[in-house]
């Protein structure tokens, strides 16, 4: 057995069970992983995969417990590694953050330029998506955090922590009839066409269950994943914006009026999340505190120690 099989039983599962992507995201040949697959199961004793001809259709469920296993092994050799690193070279290596748009254009830029000001000897990279693929970024070992808002809290190998509560407003033309509503309801939103964000993003949900709260079927003629993208359409007339109202600059969005809805709403909660278990470079500790001043590395120490139970705002 070697850490190369458990490498590969990994990477296939992580891929949907399809070998050649896994070879591909492995730079190896598909027979090669194959023939290690199967040289780990000879050595197990039990299959980790369930086949159908030649090709990997399932988990076992022995498959199952070795995949955690492997998994876990498999991070206690990166942290070696990041040990190594912290104590070799103290204030260089790389952050890899997941995130959503919305965080990418409106939060994180003065975070990442005091940061790159402290640490300016560490690469930074920015990985975007939905909040379920930057969630798996990070439990692939891609990405070293997560912040996004949606779906971030179903992930039981993630810990979670809070970061800061935002809500919605509305932006429109600055002539629209919408803006002089005082005060603004959820019945005459929804009198208009409606564009906000795709389903899967920047708390939707909160959204979707005030209008059903009220017994309102609003018109949604139109969702996108960038709040820019939203603002350009309602410029154009097409209907009114429902979006996070960090994304609202006035001396940026010019042509927009903007009304406050966060009485209309729940709140919506932005959390980083770190893999359980995963040894973490101090510089690490100081982007979670740039990001949320309140995490400090013994808060951050404790919430791991705890399981990841969420410590509240």
């Amino acid at each position: 057995m070697n850490f190369q099989q458990l490498r590969y039983i990994v990477e296939v599962d992580r891929n949907g069970l399809n070998v050649s992507d896994a070879a591909e995201a492995l730079f190896t040949s598909q027979p090669g992983v194959s023939k290690q697959i199967r040289a780990l199961e000879e050595e197990l004793g039990v299959a980790v995969f369930v086949r159908h001809g030649k090709r990997i259709v399932d988990v076992t469920e022995p498959g199952r417990e070795v995949l955690a296993i492997a998994r876990r092994v498999l991070a206690d050799v990166d942290n070696l590694h990041r040990v190594g690193e912290e104590f070799r070279n103290e204030g260089q290596g790389r952050l890899s953050i997941a995130t959503t748009h919305t965080q990418a254009r409106y939060k994180l830029p003065k975070v990442i330029a005091e940061f790159t000001r402290r640490y300016p000897k560490v690469r930074l990279e920015l990985h975007q998506g939905s909040p379920r693929q930057v969630c798996d970024m990070v439990l692939s070992g891609e990405a070293d955090l997560v912040i996004a808002t949606e779906a971030i809290a179903e992930y039981d190998d993630l810990v979670m922590l809070p970061c800061y509560q935002w809500n919605r407003c509305v932006v429109a033309p600055v002539d629209h009839p919408i803006l002089k509503a005082k005060p603004l309801t959820l019945e005459e939103i929804a009198r208009w066409p409606i564009i906000t964000y795709d389903s899967a993003f920047t708390g939707r949900g909160q959204m979707n269950k005030a209008f059903l709260g009220r017994g309102l079927k609003p018109s949604v003629v139109l969702t996108a994943i960038d709040s820019d993208v939203i603002k350009t359409y309602v410029r154009m007339g097409l209907g009114i914006g429902i979006v996070a109202a960090m994304a609202f600059d006035p001396s940026m969005d010019k042509g927009l009026g903007m009304s406050d809805a966060a009485h209309l709403f729940e709140s919506s909660t932005t959390r980083i999340g770190i893999r359980r278990n995963v040894w973490l470079r101090g510089y690490i500790y100081a982007f979670v505190e740039l990001f949320a001043p309140a995490l400090n590395r013994s808060v951050v120490d404790a919430a791991r120690a705890g399981g990841g139970t969420d410590p509240g705002l």
